[in-house]
């Protein structure tokens, strides 16, 4: 299995060095909004959804929508404050996930049903979307690099916690973090990710790639990493009860697009909000 993880990690991380330095704008965000599409069929796991047209029919409607949101036609300042508002939403929802994965199974009752977890999908995948978008889009016009920088920064955070907490956990895991949830993740396991990636973030701010200030920086990278474990304990959460493994079955070793996305889903608004607000 490692090997497999590591093989799909040599051809992967070099797609997404080129999607993020080499695509126009808009073409990122189509290829964005095809993810979005992707996640969303596996999503529809989640709402117990087993046949294929209802299931395309479903990641459909979303990709349509990803698509509305940042195609529709409207003045600018109304699409941002449409941005801000669902981003801003999108804290709630993590703090909600974060309840629910702390008392599962004990509350899942509140939220089996399709409604809810359409709503979950809903706060999962469109601040994910719209957080990336606002981020490769920062100072796009002078300098199209700042937020595919910025970006790449986010997903090293979210890669050094997974791998950090891999080994650590290998090494020295004893106490179990949500065995309820995901029984392989431990304490030490979660002490030693968190540790690497803080560790990364005084290098990178130390390195003077970003304007930003070392509080609002380290603050926003601090809760985007906790965030990060949060997102996948909640997918964790979310297979758990639909009685499914992986998400999928895309990328050997690795599973589905939701397996290797579900970190950043909250890592990335969590981030957007706190270095917007914080500013």
């Amino acid at each position: 299995m490692l090997i497999q993880r590591l093989l799909a990690a040599i051809v992967l991380i070099p797609l997404v060095i080129i999607l993020l330095f080499f695509t126009k704008l808009s073409i990122f965000a189509s290829i964005m909004i095809a993810v979005g599409g992707i996640a969303a069929w596996e999503w529809s796991q989640f709402l117990h959804i087993t046949n294929k047209h209802s299931r395309l029919m479903f990641a459909f409607f979303i990709a349509v929508l990803l698509a509305l949101l940042y195609f529709m036609p409207i003045p600018f300042e109304l699409k941002s404050k449409l941005y801000n508002i669902i981003l801003s939403l999108s804290i709630i929802w993590w703090l909600v996930a974060l309840y629910l994965v702390m008392s599962y199974p004990k509350t899942i009752h509140y939220w089996s049903n399709i409604a809810v977890k359409l709503f979950f999908a809903f706060f999962t995948l469109f601040p994910f979307f719209i957080s990336v978008i606002a981020l490769r889009s920062i100072d796009y016009q002078s300098n199209c690099y700042t937020g595919a920088i910025l970006l790449l920064y986010i997903f090293v955070l979210v890669w050094a916690t997974d791998t950090g907490a891999y080994f650590a956990g290998r090494t020295f895991g004893k106490r179990k973090l949500a065995p309820k949830v995901s029984p392989g993740k431990t304490v030490e396991g979660f002490i030693g990710g968190v540790s690497v990636a803080l560790l990364i973030s005084l290098i990178v701010y130390y390195s003077n790639l970003f304007n930003i200030k070392l509080n609002v920086f380290f603050i926003s990278s601090f809760f985007a990493i906790l965030a990060s474990v949060l997102g996948d304990l909640t997918e964790s959460m979310f297979k758990r009860e639909a009685g499914i493994k992986d998400s999928g079955n895309l990328i050997p070793g690795h599973g589905g697009i939701l397996d290797r996305i579900d970190s950043l889903t909250a890592a990335v608004p969590i981030f957007t909000v706190l270095s917007l607000y914080l500013s």
